[in-house]
């Protein structure tokens, strides 16, 4: 005599197989393709004022610790000869000097801006590389991981391949991307130089996607940006030698 199974049944095994279907393989989402673009604006926006107001406050607790003298106070500067000036080289002299610490103050706001860019884009880029080569054999050739890294995650991120890859054969390669969008649309009214540097800033993220995702494969390096005219934007991936 044979069992028969019940529609009842049917449905409810449908249902729980269509259920661990979905968590395997979550469907696809579709979101405006600006609004990464709008996210990172108001991320750097953002950042920028938790990294000052960080900065402030470390600077605040050492000057508690070396006024309570469980930190030694920092060197002072050694004195330099003064120089012969004319009254107008003097005042000139006093306003490049207030320039130049101003400078300094911004550049260490900056930095620690930078670091937390990078960060968030270590773990962008490691999700993203663990998820997209899923399906790939393991790179035997280093060469090959920098492949995926300008095919597959940039058309992932940024919707295209990269336009340039050079190398040295020594553990040195160049990525260039002609048109790096994360940066295309940057402009500022006080200057190509100011443009640059803000767009150096941009590519902060993104030179952590690339360290991230080579580092869930298996390669620690380094990586640095360089923008010298937008929108392009060159990145030189260092692995250490034997990689």
């Amino acid at each position: 005599m044979s069992s028969l199974i019940s529609p009842e049944a049917i449905v409810t095994t449908t249902i729980t197989m269509s259920s661990l279907a979905t968590l395997a393989e979550p469907p696809l989402r579709y979101i405006d393709g600006a609004a990464m673009d709008y996210f990172l604006i108001e991320m750097v926006n953002t950042l920028r004022e938790s990294s000052a107001i960080a900065t402030a406050r470390a600077k605040k607790i050492e000057k508690q610790m070396v006024d309570a003298g469980l930190l030694p106070h920092a060197p002072q500067p050694a004195p330099q000869a003064p120089l012969k000036e004319t009254a107008r080289d003097s005042t000139t002299s006093l306003g490049s000097k207030s320039a130049s610490g101003k400078q300094y103050a911004v550049d260490e706001d900056e930095e620690a801006l930078r670091v937390r860019l990078e960060a968030i884009g270590v773990h962008v880029g490691a999700n993203f590389a663990e998820r997209l080569c899923r399906d790939k054999p393991l790179f035997t050739e280093t060469l090959d991981a920098i492949k995926f890294i300008c095919k597959d995650v940039w058309v992932a991120c940024w919707e295209k391949q990269v336009d340039n890859l050079r190398t040295n054969h020594r553990g040195v390669y160049v990525l260039q991307d002609n048109s790096f969008k994360p940066i295309s649309r940057l402009s500022s009214w006080e200057g190509r130089e100011t443009a640059i540097k803000r767009a150096k800033i941009y590519a902060a993220m993104p030179t952590g996607i690339i360290r991230g995702a080579l580092a869930r494969l298996g390669y620690q390096c380094t990586v640095t940006a360089e923008v010298t005219s937008l929108p392009q934007c060159t990145f030189q991936v260092k692995l250490p030698k034997g990689a």
